[in-house]
């Protein structure tokens, strides 16, 4: 029989950051839709969107943690609660960032330190504490939620831009560290897509025109299933041979 490759996640166990909207919770239920049970790290455990109900109703097990990614503390607790209430962790997403917009001469201390707070130093110090659990297991797969930003600049998003390529780069240094344990770490940086999270820039019609016009080969705004679908390969064993990547999803911004 020819070997295939598998793109299923049966049997596997996940936790994603940031999971009631946006991306995270497409990223969640698809991952669950691929067969895998799913923690879900919520900034309040208690309004979870009804993304849980969501996995539940596949016949996969969701549990709710309270994960503010900007208290590692807290954070640190909730992977302990996953593992205990999962087995074990083969998949981590770290989904949560954002930044903020102003010209390059006029931010302040303070916002820069809490973007690369969120963007960089929640995503180096989750992926070492779950490291650590996959090393020991010899075995895990970890997705970064990156962006376009970080390999093209954008205006009024300095901080932002640095931070998410600090992250593209922080994925290739995890994955040449921690590839003679099986674990791959990679990297996903979606273009502007359909939101909660986006919806206000978007919902300009001059900026969406100019965000249309930059996506240069396919013209139109991207769906969050468009990123979930690529976590899902990259988290499968159809990607068993790819690690220390960052697959822009991007229509072609970065391609002009």
């Amino acid at each position: 029989m020819t070997d295939l490759p598998v793109f299923n996640l049966a049997g596997r166990k996940a936790l994603v950051t940031g999971a009631s909207r946006g991306l995270g919770r497409a990223i969640a239920v698809a991952l669950a839709a691929a067969g895998a049970d799913v923690a879900l790290g919520l900034r309040d455990a208690g309004q979870d969107e009804g993304v849980a109900a969501e996995i539940e109703g596949m016949g996969r097990k969701a549990v709710g943690l309270q994960m503010d990614v900007m208290d590692l503390k807290q954070s640190y607790g909730a992977v302990d609660r996953a593992i205990a209430a999962l087995g074990h962790l083969d998949i981590l997403v770290n989904n949560v960032g954002g930044g903020t917009e102003r010209r390059i001469e006029d931010f302040p201390e303070e916002e820069f330190d809490s973007t690369v707070a969120r963007n960089v130093k929640s995503t180096f110090f989750l992926s070492q504490y779950v490291g650590r659990h996959m090393i020991a297991r010899r075995s895990g797969s970890i997705v970064n939620i990156g962006s376009q930003a970080g390999a093209v600049a954008l205006p009024m998003e300095a901080i932002y831009c640095l931070s998410k390529a600090a992250v593209a780069h922080m994925t290739r240094c995890f994955a040449v560290e921690w590839g003679a344990h099986n674990i791959r770490v990679n990297c996903v940086a979606p273009t502007f897509i359909e939101t909660d999270g986006t919806r206000p820039a978007l919902s300009k019609p001059d900026f969406r025109a100019d965000v249309i016009e930059r996506i240069a080969a396919l013209h139109r705004i991207g769906e969050p299933k468009e990123v979930s679908g690529a976590v899902v390969f990259l988290c499968s064993d159809a990607a068993s041979m790819i690690t220390g990547q960052t697959l822009l999803i991007d229509g072609g911004w970065t391609a002009r």
